[in-house]
């Protein structure tokens, strides 16, 4: 299995991102997936996840209402939108499934909010 963030960059405070994650090698559809972020030294916190056929998706309270969550089950991706970025939205973005054993964690796709 293979894990595959993209779309992170360099991008101001109040901006926006769309980061994908790619799954290969494995059934995509009957998982729920997720979205977290890790930063040097602290532990990877969850963000967002989706569930299967995109019935439900929660947020982290820090996330509410500037981050939006959708997959492609066709395609096998999963998304992240953000909007109205701060800087404590930096961080190292990755994607993984849900209440099953995670499958090999990616590299994540860097996400930096600065002036």
């Amino acid at each position: 299995v293979q894990l595959q963030a993209s779309g992170g960059g360099l991008v101001q405070p109040g901006g926006s991102l769309r980061l994908s994650c790619q799954v290969s090698g494995s059934i995509f559809s009957i998982h729920a997936v997720a979205w977290y972020r890790q930063v040097p030294g602290k532990q990877r916190d969850l963000v967002a996840s989706i569930s299967p056929s995109s019935i439900t998706m929660d947020y982290a309270d820090s996330v509410k209402g500037r981050f939006t969550i959708s997959r492609d089950d066709a395609q096998k991706i999963v998304y992240l939108q953000m909007s109205s970025l701060k800087p404590e939205d930096t961080a190292v973005y990755y994607c993984n499934r849900l209440y099953v054993s995670p499958w090999p964690w990616g590299q994540g796709t860097q996400v930096t909010v600065s002036s």
